[in-house]
């Protein structure tokens, strides 16, 4: 029977005609599976083989052929398979003598150019020595790529790949070779590249990465600062009090405010609240001012913090105790009765702080019970309270209600590993003192500007959207007409844009910024914030998973929020929750367990376990 070699998906096969109808054939290969073939696609005719194994026998003929050696004799001109086969074995060639040629010449294309059906022609010289020193050195390549994923493999890090961490985990060229290696390794181990990374002691765990993700992209020269010129206060500010005192957490070093309160001899109570003046150190256009520009504010997250101005800067402007220091004050002269205030003035001045009083401690003695009674015991007592009642007085006036009782704020501390986390009620009655003024003050000097016509980026809010915005406008949610952040500066570049305006607008001098300028930063700053903010709620997630691992918590209380959203009872961590019965409405308070915290994605599966 006549049987052929054809070409088909690019392979040689060989079967028995069966028939032929003009430009086709039909065949059946040895096991048995029939096709049609064109005769365009037959390469050799021949009979009387066994094709069960007639490829493995050419194939076993081809191996040995050298195609160098084919390269060499061929010729530059064209030639057809079967002839070199002759040639090559110096006689007619079997069938599968042929076809080894022919599967020699097909397996090595930078040695012989396709010119049509079973017929080739020598690349030229130039062309081969060019492809055969691409084919070396892809070679070599993939011998240091095989070399580095067997370093990642074997927990060992290469000084080529360490040297590129960031690059390969956050914006990687997947045509280097490093990254090939990188790949090579986590898909042989089935597992991500960061974890490959952290495998090979590149990476200390997820909170680098996550840290490191977060500089890369928003920090790409660093988090470090460059040299600055130090900072000298200014020697012909006014001087003011000099019993000043703030409220801060303990371990706060960008202390922005204080208060103070002065008796007046009519009877009357003058109160100051004196807000940091960094912009009294530096102008603007100093390389201070260009770096707070490009912060835009400081990053704040469990375990630590990116600050907005180098240490130094703020050491000098902070409202630490002990210090007289440059401040912009904003004087309220209040009825100590009735607590109406009958006279408002700003000015940029020097300010004593004698205190920097610490949350932990007030809240023991600034508490729902002591302010009922009317005395609040210890160091600025008196001022406390009087200050916690025009607060609630400002409160009322804005038509703003308390916060309910069973809102929590939570406060994280991490060392060495572990992490604290402790839930405060909002709205505590030192919570309310601190807001109320600090809200009275940003409304007051953001309607100053407004009125002086000095530009400002205003905090407007209108139905649900809250914007930064260069023109004035309500905020309803907080019930004030005008609202510029100004409390601040030395954590947020839109409050020192603001003071800067102020300083103008108090000494009655140019405004230090133009609307085009101020309308940049706003955007600028709304996108930088809203980035970190983000960043801060991935660490306190990442933190919140961890303390379940290191408490041992497999199963917890929790809330219904809407659909399957739960929020944990005592942490500030929601979770998607698989199992919920239906009806169930949100409020509802439901019994949920934990599966294991996947901590490189932030994640923990929860499942319903009851009400």
């Amino acid at each position: 029977m006549k049987q052929v070699l054809f070409e088909e998906d690019g392979a040689f096969r060989v079967g028995t005609i069966l028939a032929e109808a003009g430009a086709s054939f039909q065949v059946e290969a040895a096991h048995g599976k029939r096709s049609k073939v064109k005769s365009s696609s037959v390469l050799l005719r021949f009979d009387g083989q066994a094709l069960s194994g007639f490829m493995p026998e050419a194939q076993k003929l081809a191996d040995p052929i050298d195609p160098g050696f084919l390269w060499e004799v061929c010729g530059a001109e064209e030639f057809a398979f079967d002839a070199l086969a002759r040639d090559y074995f110096g006689r007619a060639p079997t069938p599968q003598e042929a076809a080894a040629v022919a599967l020699a010449l097909h397996a090595h294309p930078m040695y012989f150019y396709r010119r049509g059906r079973g017929r080739y022609q020598a690349a030229p010289e130039q062309n081969l020595k060019a492809a055969l020193a691409g084919q070396e050195k892809k070679r070599q390549q993939q011998e240091r790529i095989d070399s580095w994923a067997g370093e990642l493999a074997a927990g060992r890090l290469p000084p080529e790949i360490g040297a590129r961490v960031d690059t390969l985990l956050f914006k990687p060229d997947r045509t280097t070779l490093e990254w090939r290696a990188l790949d090579q390794a986590a898909h042989a181990r089935g597992t991500t590249p960061q974890r490959m990374l952290a495998h090979a002691g590149a990476l200390a765990g997820p909170e680098d990465y996550f840290l490191r993700r977060f500089a890369f992209e928003y920090f790409p020269v660093g988090t470090g600062f460059p040299e600055v010129p130090p900072l000298a206060a200014p020697a012909d500010l006014p001087q003011g009090p000099d019993a000043a005192f703030s409220i801060d957490d303990a371990e706060t070093t960008e202390i922005d405010d204080a208060f103070s309160v002065e008796r007046l001899g009519e009877g009357d109570v003058r109160i100051g609240v004196h807000i940091a003046a960094p912009t009294a150190f530096f102008a603007r256009g100093t390389p201070l001012e260009t770096i707070a520009r490009e912060r835009m504010s400081t990053v704040y997250f469990p375990g630590g913090k990116i600050t907005m101005l180098p240490e130094g800067a703020i050491a000098g402007a902070t409202l630490a105790a002990g210090r007289r220091v440059p401040a912009l004050s904003l004087y309220l002269v209040v009825d100590p009765a009735t607590l109406a205030i009958r006279a408002t003035e700003s000015r940029l001045e020097m300010v004593g702080i004698a205190a920097n009083l610490h949350l932990g401690e007030l809240e023991r003695r600034v508490n729902a019970e002591s302010v009922a009674a009317g005395h609040i015991e210890g160091a600025h007592g008196a001022e406390l309270f009087l200050l916690w009642r025009l607060a609630r007085k400002l409160r009322g006036d804005r038509g703003a209600s308390d916060d309910k009782a069973d809102r929590l704020d939570y406060t994280f501390r991490v060392q060495d590993g572990r992490v604290a986390i402790e839930p405060r009620p909002r709205g505590s009655p030192v919570d309310m003192l601190v807001a109320e003024m600090m809200i009275h003050t940003n409304a007051t000097w953001g309607k100053l500007l407004a009125e002086r016509g000095y530009g400002a980026i205003y905090r407007n809010q209108r139905g649900a959207k809250t914007r930064m915005e260069v023109q004035p406008g309500t905020h309803e949610w907080l019930g004030v007409s005008h609202y510029a952040w100004t409390t601040s500066p030395l954590r947020r570049y839109a409050d020192l844009a603001n003071q800067r305006q102020l300083a103008a607008a108090i000494a009655g001098a140019e405004p230090a910024y133009a609307n085009a300028e101020l309308e940049a930063a706003a955007r600028d700053f709304e996108t930088a914030y809203d980035a970190y903010n983000e960043h801060q709620r991935l660490l306190e997630r990442y933190w919140c998973l961890r303390f379940l691992q290191q408490e041992g918590i497999e199963s917890a209380r929790a809330t219904v929020i809407r659909d399957e959203l739960v929020r944990i009872e005592n942490l500030p961590l929601v979770c998607r929750t698989l199992g919920l019965p239906a009806g169930t409405v949100p409020g509802e308070h439901v019994h949920v367990v934990f599966g294991a915290p996947d901590l490189w994605e932030a994640v923990v599966p929860c499942r319903y376990a009851g009400k």
